[in-house]
């Protein structure tokens, strides 16, 4: 349908008349943001006696996102999930955020109008401004890269540092969703390469394509624990898989874990399709990645309260430092849990049994 647009070339606008073009009509909403877009820079307020919580992420065309099945509506919202989860995993309110891009010729402006016309949407549901960014020319694809602002009281910034021994490990929603919706776009496009007027078999998992194409951040986890009074010991953003954010939370509290494989929510979606292309889908929980959900700790005594909210699943708990972390089968034997983050493993690669 894009090749029925009108294609306006970017050099047409050049680059301030593009950074003017794309972010027209984002007014700022928050009453933290001084300036917007259109200076030399924002100027944002700190909230009395709150922090500024501050995160960066980068997308590579090519390693983050294909365009050949990526719709940049969809991409646009995406990204703003990604920035806005790291300042969740704070327990921080996002504010603001920055969009910058490297932009190769082969686009045109009503390509980059779809991207802006997503993360609009992302920023007025989640109720963030932009507040600035930049563009340039790039030689490798389409790069896009955000900065993300929140605040939150000094005392309840929530670090990957605080586990404690018998704190509970909590999740949020279902894992390895988005995984198996990313495969099941890679197999369509390989199967339908060679293929005219294509049409890709996506029913029955449609849920599959949202987890991966639209996320959704989890800021109504926040507010929940907000108002159940709960601050979580530690908490990070599970966008490298299960595994690797544990590890990532054990290394920086100095602790070990065990976590029981029947504990770990996976949709009925994501176990099928998953059977259907001869994976595990223990293994796109563990390493997939992408959900962007919350893998948090709480005290041992805060359960009932944890289990009041009916989004939090408890997974397992916190041990010494020297017991190592592991993933517990239902027949009791320990899996060692393993890092893979964004580099690609072989399914067998993922646990190595203890």
């Amino acid at each position: 349908m894009e090749q029925t647009k009108k294609r306006t070339e970017i050099a047409e606008l050049g680059q301030f008349g593009l950074i003017d073009h794309l972010t027209k009509g984002f007014e700022p909403k928050d009453k933290t943001t001084r300036l917007g877009v259109g200076d030399d820079a924002a100027v944002i307020a700190t909230p009395e006696n709150e922090e500024t919580v501050i995160s960066t992420d980068t997308f590579f065309e090519g390693v983050d996102f294909d365009l050949t099945y990526f719709p940049l509506k969809h991409l646009g919202y995406k990204v703003v999930t990604a920035a806005i989860s790291d300042i969740l995993a704070m327990n921080a309110t996002p504010s603001q955020i920055t969009v910058s891009l490297g932009v190769s010729a082969k686009l045109p402006v009503e390509a980059l109008d779809d991207l802006y016309e997503g993360i609009r949407f992302a920023c007025k549901e989640q109720e963030v401004d932009l507040v600035g960014g930049d563009t340039r020319a790039s030689l490798t694809g389409l790069v896009i890269s955000l900065t993300a602002v929140g605040h939150a009281p000094k005392e309840k910034i929530v670090r990957r540092s605080g586990a404690q021994l018998n704190d509970l490990i909590c999740i949020t929603g279902n894992l390895g969703a988005a995984y198996m919706g990313l495969q099941l776009l890679e197999r369509e496009k390989r199967v339908l390469r060679q293929v005219d007027n294509p049409e890709p078999q996506f029913k029955g998992y449609e849920y599959l394509l949202e987890k991966y194409l639209k996320p959704r951040s989890r800021t109504d986890i926040i507010s929940a624990l907000a108002e159940e009074k709960i601050v979580p010991t530690s908490m990070i953003d599970l966008s490298d898989g299960l595994g690797s954010d544990l590890l990532q939370i054990c290394k920086s509290s100095k602790c070990g874990a065990r976590i029981y494989l029947d504990r770990i929510p996976i949709a009925q979606q994501t176990s099928r399709l998953a059977e259907e292309m001869h994976n595990d889908p223990v293994v796109a929980a563990l390493n997939g990645g992408e959900d962007y959900e919350l893998l948090f700790t709480v005290p041992l005594s805060m359960q009932e309260q944890i289990m009041r909210l009916g989004l939090v699943d408890v997974i397992g708990h916190i041990t010494k430092e020297s017991t190592g972390c592991f993933l517990v089968t239902p027949d009791g034997n320990d899996i060692t849990i393993q890092a893979q983050g964004f580099v690609q493993q072989k399914p067998e690669e993922v646990a190595e049994s203890k």
